[in-house]
């Protein structure tokens, strides 16, 4: 296998499609709204595209007793009522710095094949804390695009994020803007601990405001309430703990 291959597993006719990137980062929130879009346009999806490469860690996925080398995957999409998506997802991201520059690279050149020249990354900000109110990050290759997104209720804080945007994320912005791409990045506050629906859940609304779509959220509602019943347990077990390790009276006490 070569270090790079591009299958091409089908063709469609796109109108001014919007490359839209949800692969795995902080809190998994990219990779959770892209499949909820995927999941939600299922009738409306078809894959063009799946990407090999040897960057990817050196494993199989099984379902069902059947093995698939990993790979990501690009997906066409018509929307009746907004702009033609194609979305980027995958289990994984490149294991090296190089491996990271030669995917995004391959995943603009699929987006310029298909007529895109805009680009949303979508991903995950940590705050290192739980969090009750869900805002959005923003990002963008260009000064001229964050009006848009300040109106769909993007933030934009100074030297936030700390320390940059890494992956592929950072790179569709970086990369993208020096091949002529919008590129613009959507980050929802997360704690980092766990996987969180409902900053995936904060990042696709805006971006329904964007692109001029609707979704439903009831699956990605049912998988919150599931990591907050985890959560709970987590922070139980947590308070236990504290309570046990509580110095008492005879803890105290001391011979000297």
């Amino acid at each position: 296998m070569d270090e790079l291959e591009i299958d091409a597993v089908d063709d469609v006719e796109l109108d001014d499609p919007v490359l839209v990137e949800g692969l795995p980062g902080v809190g998994h929130v990219g990779k959770l709204a892209v499949d909820h879009l995927l999941e939600e346009l299922e009738g409306e999806s078809t894959l063009v595209r799946r990407v090999y490469s040897q960057e990817f860690p050196p494993q199989v996925s099984v379902e069902d007793g059947v093995a698939e080398l990993t790979c990501a995957e690009m997906y066409a999409v018509s929307v009746a009522d907004g702009r033609d998506l194609l979305l980027l997802t995958g289990d994984h991201q490149a294991q090296t710095n190089a491996g990271h520059y030669v995917l995004t690279s391959a995943f603009l050149d699929i987006a310029e094949e298909f007529g895109a020249s805009e680009a949303y990354a979508l991903g995950g900000v940590p705050t290192g804390e739980l969090i009750e109110e869900y805002a959005v990050v923003g990002a963008v290759s260009d000064e001229s695009l964050r009006e848009e997104l300040e109106d769909a209720g993007v933030e934009f804080r100074e030297d936030e994020p700390a320390g940059g945007i890494i992956g592929v994320s950072g790179l569709l912005l970086g990369l993208g803007e020096r091949r002529g791409f919008e590129a613009s990045c959507l980050m929802g506050e997360t704690s980092g601990y766990l996987v969180d629906p409902k900053s995936a859940r904060a990042v696709l609304e805006v971006l329904e405001a964007l692109l001029g779509f609707e979704l439903d959220y009831e699956t990605l509602d049912e998988r919150a309430d599931e990591m907050e019943e985890v959560m709970g347990k987590i922070q139980e077990m947590e308070q236990q703990q504290q309570q046990q390790q509580v110095p008492t009276d005879d803890d105290l006490r001391y011979i000297g």
